[in-house]
């Protein structure tokens, strides 16, 4: 199977690996993954180890927890194979994959376990990792995601990460960073943990942090429900009694002809000589509607819920299937008036479950985008709409052009701030990225924060610094062709590490360590010939042969 066959839509009736059981307030995920239903060929899922396609699913199965079993408050994430919670990503997978596939299927899988947490904390879903067997590597990095971890007790199960020592590589969904930065696992404790093979069990894990209860087999269901009926009192889930009808995610109307992709409210353009994607996101198309019950009545066309969706599988899409596009045009269209009116719906309904969840999906569908490797450039030019949150797209750009038309000004485009841009839409460093912009100083925030609802024009935008450059309109294409064709012409190694360490400057989180230090880590790890060479450990894994390591540190 090839890279461009990757689709990242799915639902339950396609489901190889995971499935979906609502009883009440408690859902619970069961893990069972198919031996020979690997998304590629050539290696065999055993052991419930996963791939790219187990993660589809699993964010899959997340999103219809989220919104249509609105009833649901905890989630439970099991195995149904005995003895066996979960052994990681399938490393036969990882030693027969190209650099690229590696990267993009650790930073999915990063983002679907990020997406665990983010809702936990936003939307006070509580989730619950029920390790029924043994639980290594990414499995164990799966049920770090979870709030808490319930580990039987029967002698043998025990939770681990031995990617150093078995395989040469790093725990690299974001073990090393949850076992410190979240479980708080004393350093030396971690130093043993990750360097053992066989892990740890029973009472020292409980004592080592590594898991929240231990329980004997027959009193191991019970210990969970308890946990897991044990609902936090932030969550903002309206429950089984209050719940009402959740809202069906059918399948995106997509269609991909040449080297286009087309959604109803987003496009994407490839053009393969400039190695650039144009993404065009736009604005509803008529006023929304205004009531909690008609927006729950409009479901996944609601204006704000279908297009999240659309721009989430569009960057997946291109993240996954066009690796030499290495330059990302970002543009919207539309009326800025109506979507300020979405935002203003948004801002206004924000406690109603539906509402909050939507608000996530598109902080989750923003943060992607600024933890993609692509150079990200914004065009604010005529017929544009970048209106409040559609707005974050110029300020997660790496640059933003305005088209300034001082002879005819009743033809410009502009830029217009809404409350939603103050920080109703973090990124992975739990910064605005307004705040991010100015770093957190007072005036220009404040001076930002005066002109909300002010359509700006290119002078006004340059002079409060919300863009980077407003070429006027005999200049203009001149300065965006040469700004793309130098962009093209540079290593996007290095781009991509330029840009990483400028996106996420200043302030660090779990997440932004997840993926910028660890990550970082272990790409070049994955390129070393202790990992993928011919002796490397992820080369010889399960063929007899003991991995060759070249012993110089470098």
């Amino acid at each position: 199977m090839t890279q461009q066959s990757v689709d990242y839509q799915t639902d339950p009736s396609q489901y190889k690996h995971w499935s979906l059981q609502c009883d009440g307030e408690v859902a619970t995920l069961k893990l069972n993954i198919q031996e020979d239903a690997g998304i590629r060929p050539g290696y065999k899922l055993k052991l419930n180890s996963y791939d790219l396609g187990v993660d589809i699913e699993l964010h899959d199965a997340l999103n219809r927890i989220r919104f249509e079993h609105p009833e649901v408050k905890s989630v439970v994430v099991t195995s149904l194979k005995d003895r066996i919670f979960c052994s990681g990503a399938n490393i036969f997978m990882l030693g027969l994959s190209s650099h690229a596939w590696k990267v993009n299927f650790c930073k999915f899988t990063n983002e679907t376990r990020n997406g665990i947490e983010d809702t936990s904390r936003h939307s006070g879903l509580k989730f619950i990792a029920a390790v029924n067997g043994a639980c290594a590597g990414g499995g164990y990095e799966l049920a770090l995601a979870c709030d808490e971890i319930v580990l039987v007790d029967d002698r043998s199960s025990s939770v681990s990460l031995p990617e150093v020592p078995l395989l040469g590589v790093l725990p690299g969904t974001g073990g090393l960073t949850r076992v410190t930065d979240k479980r708080k696992v004393r350093h030396d404790h971690a130093d043993i943990f990750c360097t053992s093979v066989e892990g740890v069990r029973g009472q020292r894990a409980v004592d080592w942090r590594l898991v929240d209860e231990i329980a004997k087999p027959a009193q191991f269901q019970a210990a969970v429900m308890a946990r897991a009926q044990n609902f936090p009192a932030h969550c903002k889930r309206p429950g089984l009694a209050a719940a009402g009808k959740g809202v069906a995610l059918p399948r995106l109307n997509k269609t991909v002809s040449g080297d286009n992709v087309q959604y109803e409210y987003v496009q994407v353009q490839i053009d393969r000589a400039k190695r650039t994607a144009t993404l065009t996101v736009h604005a509803p198309k008529a006023a929304l509607p205004s009531s909690v019950e008609a927006i729950h009545a409009a479901g996944a066309a609601w204006y704000p819920l279908q297009m999240a969706r659309e721009l989430d599988d569009a960057i997946l899409h291109l993240r996954t299937n066009e690796l030499e596009m290495g330059t990302w045009l970002l543009k919207t269209a539309g009326d800025a008036q109506l979507a300020l009116q979405s935002d203003a719906l948004l801002a206004q309904h924000q406690n109603d479950w539906l509402v909050n969840e939507t608000l996530g999906l598109m902080r989750r569908t923003l943060a992607r985008l600024d933890v993609s490797s692509r150079s990200l450039f914004a065009l604010i030019e005529e017929g544009s709409c970048f209106a409040g949150t559609l707005a974050e797209l110029a300020f997660a750009a790496d640059r933003a052009y305005m088209l300034d038309l001082p002879d005819t000004p009743d033809q410009a485009p502009h830029l217009v701030l809404s409350e939603l841009n103050l920080g109703m839409f973090p990124m992975v460093n739990h910064q605005s990225r307004l705040q991010r912009r100015f770093y957190e100083e007072s005036a220009p925030l404040e001076a930002v924060r005066g002109v909300i609802g002010k359509p700006l024009d290119a002078k006004a935008a340059l002079a409060l610094g919300l863009v980077t450059a407003a070429p006027d309109d005999i200049d203009w294409a001149d300065e965006i062709r040469l700004a793309v064709e130098e962009r093209a012409a540079m290593s996007p190694d290095s781009l991509t590490g330029l840009e990483a360490n400028l996106r996420f400057a200043q302030k660090e989180s779990m997440e932004t360590r997840i993926f910028g230090r660890l990550s970082a880590w272990q790409n070049w790890i994955f390129n070393r010939p202790n990992a993928v060479g011919e002796k490397g450990a992820l080369k010889v894994y399960g063929k007899g042969e003991k991995a060759a390591f070249d012993m110089h540190r470098v």
